[in-house]
């Protein structure tokens, strides 16, 4: 495996023969990515991936990092949260990365748009986080088996809940692989 100069989430650098192991068609989204680093990660492993965030200012920051590998970067300036659009509808993509983000109407589009046999990596905060500190608004926590639930009919290949250190916070956590549609 090729050294990082990125410091990915654990989640992703653990997971990351999972990925690697897709038939890359579509691509990865690292959705609401924030500073990129799961996304950089990828990048640097050969991966293709399309960044998507609200702030078009992190976004070009982001493409200054990723310069070196224009083939495999994609950069997608998209407000997730405005309720009349549904930017995930009939995209598809082999693998979505979604960290420290939650926004429960996005879910079902979330599901859709990850390919059959394709993978999410999820990994945001639960209600125990407010013993730690931000985020607080109940709109952003996840309650207790949350996320297991969202994903029960995919295949989990990977789900902690409860507390993690350096920093300290309350997480839940989960890889899930789509199942083929029958019938």
């Amino acid at each position: 495996m090729t050294h990082s100069n990125v410091n990915a989430a654990a989640l992703v650098s653990d997971k990351l023969a999972l990925l690697n192991e897709l038939d890359m068609s579509h691509g990865i989204l690292d959705l609401a990515c924030g500073n990129g680093r799961n996304g950089l990660f990828l990048v640097e492993q050969q991966l293709p991936v399309i960044f998507a965030d609200v702030d078009g200012d992190k976004l070009t920051a982001l493409a200054a990092k990723a310069h070196g590998y224009p083939e495999l970067v994609q950069m997608w300036h998209v407000d997730f949260e405005q309720p009349e659009q549904r930017p995930l509808r009939g995209k598809t993509f082999d693998a979505i990365l979604v960290f420290s983000y939650l926004h429960r109407p996005l879910m079902a589009d979330i599901r859709q748009a990850v390919r059959e046999g394709g993978l999410v990596f999820y990994e945001t905060f639960t209600v125990r986080q407010r013993e730690f500190g931000r985020p607080r608004n109940p709109d952003f926590l996840l309650a207790e088996n949350e996320l297991r639930e969202h994903f029960a009919d995919w295949e989990i290949l990977h789900y902690f809940e409860g507390e993690r250190e350096n920093p300290n916070r309350a997480i839940a956590s989960l890889v899930a692989r789509r199942p083929a549609e029958h019938g």
